[in-house]
């Protein structure tokens, strides 16, 4: 995510903390100012804390998924919570019903651990007429206000809406019955009209959940875009959507011979063959990068990419899919016994579900030919 800065990993996952997070202890110490450093401290102790806490919710997502085989790219701290980006989610009702509730658990266990900490120690709940203005309500139930917003994240997670783990929690019970697709609208829709309410009570009581209702309403946009798009490349053979009509380029060639047939082509990635073999692939990415500090007379060798390997025309649409997703990769070369018979991109990847959809009487998702990588988001 752009703007993210790595503070480190936990179990094999980066953690990275945005810039607009930086933001939000400012406006802490801001509001805190007039009560003294003591209070200042304090508060913004509590809103590291709560975040701590948030990176264990995005950690009991990631550890869950991992059980079942899915990695999870890096957690990012936000002002509005946290954001645990995962490769994909299952369409196994079971395991997406136990990913979703991982992160809620957490919260779940944090709070009695503390409850069970305030009654050991028997402290007593603030009172905030006694305690005073000048944070000494903060600093005598800080534990107390630890414990009630782990609560809090409990409950507002649970909420039916996407992206929040409540929306998943319903896509996988109506999964058990319903085909995911049909199952991804409903939750979806009950999602944004969830988010319609959260912007209504943002106009009327709190600007912060207007952030949240625009929130919401994206995440649920997006898993009922991606959810259409699986469910209309379905089990589609890769070579009813390939390209055929291509270029590709030896790999002794140099990167001017590559630039020029990027200009005589409209053709943008291109294939690399080592003969008969496939040796690589060439992003215009990467192209013009390397012209950029190398220059026409180098070699493209040291500007190919090689680990985006090829597909059988015979295999499903959707496992290509993934693999762009996961690689990202902007171009997948396709083969029949071991000779190069076309290419697959995002681009006509895109272009295949419009052309399908149009065909279905579907109205086509609004950017399909877009960056197909899939980022499943909880948010903390």
């Amino acid at each position: 995510m752009r703007w993210s800065l790595k503070i480190g990993s936990v179990a094999g996952i980066g953690l990275y903390i945005h810039a607009t997070f930086l933001l939000l202890l400012a406006f802490v110490t801001w509001m805190r100012w007039d009560d003294g450093l003591p209070a200042i401290i304090l508060s913004n102790t509590l809103v590291l804390a709560v975040f701590a806490c948030v990176v264990l919710h995005e950690l009991g997502h990631a550890l869950m998924a991992r059980r079942f085989g899915i990695p999870t790219r890096d957690i990012t701290l936000l002002p509005i919570g946290g954001v645990a980006r995962l490769e994909r989610m299952p369409t196994d009702p079971r395991q997406e019903l136990l990913i979703a509730l991982a992160g809620p658990a957490v919260n779940v266990a944090i709070a009695i651990l503390l409850y069970a900490l305030i009654f050991a120690l028997g402290i007593p709940p603030a009172d905030p007429a006694a305690a005073g203005a000048r944070g000494g309500f903060l600093a005598a139930g800080f534990l107390h206000t630890l414990a009630y917003i782990n609560v809090f994240l409990v409950l507002f997670n649970m909420l039916p809406a996407f992206p929040m783990d409540g929306g998943r929690v319903l896509r996988a019970a109506l999964a058990y019955r319903l085909d995911h697709a049909r199952a991804t609208r409903i939750a979806a829709a009950v999602g944004q009209v969830m988010a319609a309410l959260f912007f209504f009570a943002g106009l009327m009581y709190n600007p912060f959940l207007i952030l949240i209702a625009v929130f919401v309403f994206m995440g649920a946009q997006a898993e009922a875009q991606m959810a259409e798009i699986r469910y209309t490349i379905g089990n589609v053979p890769v070579r009813d959507a390939m390209i055929t009509d291509f270029a590709a380029l030896p790999e002794d060639s140099t990167l001017g011979q590559a630039a020029d047939l990027l200009l005589a082509t409209s053709q943008q990635d291109f294939p690399v063959m080592d003969g008969e073999r496939i040796a690589g692939i060439l992003p215009r990415a990467d192209l013009v990068r390397a012209l950029a500090s190398s220059g026409r007379d180098a070699p493209i060798a040291a500007a190919m990419r090689r680990d985006c390997g090829s597909v059988d025309a015979s295999a499903s649409l959707t496992r290509v899919f993934d693999r762009i997703q996961q690689t990202g990769c902007p171009l997948v070369p396709v083969t029949d016994r071991g000779r190069l018979v076309g290419l697959l991109t995002p681009e006509n990847i895109g272009e295949f579900i419009m052309v399908r959809s149009a065909l279905r009487g579907l109205p086509a998702p609004l950017h399909p030919a877009g960056d197909v990588r899939e980022e499943v988001q909880h948010a903390g």
